[in-house]
């Protein structure tokens, strides 16, 4: 393996055995952290490991995003070197190893208090992360569905009541038959509150998805009448939910509902005029 082992600078015995990958990922050797949190039995330590996934698993995580075994080559003197297996850590199976492991070992609270403050703070970068895509996606399907809108129109829809008929159609073939009015109420929303404001990256991507492909398709077989134009929307929304069941995906209906992206854009421009002054 590879992989750089990054020093934190001396800062904390938990930064000088992180190591990164080739996209830039951070990750723990877990005979690293056996060998810091003064585990001389690397045995008794996979049983912290094997407590720790189960806490993984118990928050609704992928067990397998946060704990990989692989085989290392080590070496054991003389330049010979043996294949042994460790388990490559992410932060959050660090701080799920700390809050397993014997508590009363110092360095246990040392390693509690650095990897809460780091997991959240990696939290709060994917959590910014997370806006920024949603912000984005939901810009691309403004722009999109306005250019599906003049592209039905010449359908045969032109009126707002036809045209909120087709984009039910099109609701109901990606949510399993659910309109407009059936989503807001399964994400518990009020009837002032637009859908796609409230929709997260995963979400709103394939709504844009749906979007884009009705209208090329109604663009390319030139669909006409509102009753094609319909039926065309509700088989693309059909499609792409068949492929989001194909890939394992959760379906859009049981998606969380996410922050409102007009409360996000009205605190940033606060906290940009107020950083102005």
């Amino acid at each position: 393996m590879d992989d750089e082992v990054v020093s934190g600078g001396g800062s904390s015995v938990f930064e000088a055995i992180r190591r990164r990958n080739e996209h830039g990922i951070d990750w723990w050797s877990s005979r690293d952290l056996a060998r810091v949190l003064d585990y001389s039995s690397y045995v008794n330590f996979e049983g912290v490991i094997t407590k720790a996934k189960q806490a993984c698993f118990n928050s609704g995580r992928d067990v397998k995003d946060h704990f990989v075994d692989v085989n290392e080559m080590v070496g054991i003197g003389s330049g010979a070197k043996r294949s042994v297996k460790i388990v490559m850590l992410t932060r959050y199976a660090c701080y799920l190893i700390i809050q397993n492991a014997d508590p009363s070992k110092e360095i246990i609270a040392r390693g509690q208090t650095y990897f809460a403050v780091q997991t959240r703070r990696q939290e709060l970068g994917d959590e910014e992360a997370e806006r920024e895509r949603r912000l984005h996606i939901r810009e691309e399907l403004k722009t999109h569905n306005l250019r599906l809108m003049g592209t039905v129109k010449q359908a045969g829809i032109i009126v707002s009541k036809d045209y909120a008929i087709f984009q039910n159609h099109g609701y109901q073939g990606l949510y399993g038959g659910l309109t407009a009015q059936d989503i807001r109420r399964k994400k518990g929303l009020k009837k002032s509150e637009q859908i796609l404001d409230h929709m997260g990256s995963t979400e709103l991507a394939a709504n844009l998805f749906r979007a884009t492909q009705t209208e090329e398709k109604i663009k390319r077989d030139k669909i006409t009448g509102k009753e094609n134009a319909n039926n065309t929307h509700y088989e693309v929304g059909r499609k792409v939910r068949s492929t989001i069941e194909e890939i394992g995906g959760t379906q859009p209906e049981n998606l969380p509902t996410a922050e409102s992206l007009k409360k996000i854009g009205a605190k940033r421009k606060k906290a940009l005029t107020k950083k102005e002054q």
